[in-house]
Formats: structure tokens, sequence, C-alpha cells
């Protein structure tokens, strides 16, 4: 298990739901668990 790869990534089309469904898969998180990380990654990159 690693990090997500650019193709995944590519493949979220800056879709947060997408998002946290790879994120879910890969590290068997919860929806909820996945959901906060995005939300945490998109504020604190709300600038980029």
């Amino acid at each position: 298990m690693g990090e997500l790869t650019d193709d995944e990534l590519t493949a979220a089309e800056g879709r947060a739901d997408k998002l946290a469904g790879l994120i879910q898969e890969r590290y068997g998180k919860t929806r909820e668990e996945a959901e906060r990380e995005v939300r945490r990654f998109f504020d604190s990159n709300r600038d980029f």
C-alpha cells in the first residue's frame, strides 16, 4: 500500500467524492474519515 498514483488522481478529476472513494479503498478508512481527509487537503491547498 502506497500513495495514490498520478493516474488515480487524474481519474478523480478533482472531485472530492471520487478522491474520498480512492482513499477509502486504498487505506481501508471509513467514508467519513476519507471525506474528512479530503476536506482537510482542499482547505489547506485552497490557494493553489
